[in-house]
């Protein structure tokens, strides 16, 4: 991995992006997207992540995030390598994806083409990092991730759209457990 894309600060909260190779539409169906919601509920419960904001969109994942105690990039590669061969298995055993002999294609594809690949790559390589350094940063990036699905048209109100942290900073209480910015 390029060292433009470690964190390089572990103290200081982050916002990160990653996606699909190819940014594939892999994210249309709950079962994946529930895939990742678990593996950041688990990283939060048992690796130390801290989540502050989060959205997950049809074919990439926003996040601003923290740890106190461990390595935020060993995390994230961690839930990376995770939710990629957990994606893939749930891709391959779901006789109704009309799309999975597609799909698998072109993570096979990819997987080739990248030496640090031993068969599939599901995510690309990069998290582009972004230390959030400053208040007016923060708030850039936390409207930024929750505006994303107005953006891209899937609901009116970001608090509308499940798969991220908007409804937390409603009033509501969201699917994954946030720690909420001041």
């Amino acid at each position: 991995m390029s060292r433009n894309y470690k964190i390089s600060d572990q103290n200081q909260l982050h916002f990160i992006s990653f996606a699909t190779i190819n940014w594939i539409d892999v994210f249309t169906r709950p079962a994946y997207k529930n895939i990742v919601v678990d593996s950041l509920n688990y990283c939060i419960k048992n690796k130390g992540l801290e989540v502050y904001a989060w959205c997950l969109m049809s074919n990439h994942v926003h996040l601003i995030i923290g740890s106190q105690t461990e390595n935020q990039s060993a995390i994230i590669r961690d839930l990376k390598k995770h939710t990629s061969k957990t994606v893939l298995k749930a891709i391959v055993d779901n006789p109704q994806e009309s799309r999975r002999e597609w799909m698998l294609w072109m993570f096979e594809r990819a997987g080739k083409r990248n030496s640090n690949n031993q068969d599939f790559q599901f995510w690309q390589q990069h998290n582009q990092p972004i230390e959030l350094d400053s208040n007016f940063l923060l708030e850039q990036k936390l409207n930024y991730i929750h505006n994303n699905p107005v953006e891209a048209g899937l609901v009116w109100e970001p608090q509308d759209y499940p798969y991220s942290s908007a409804i937390d900073y409603a009033g509501g209480k969201g699917m994954i457990d946030i720690i909420l910015l001041d």
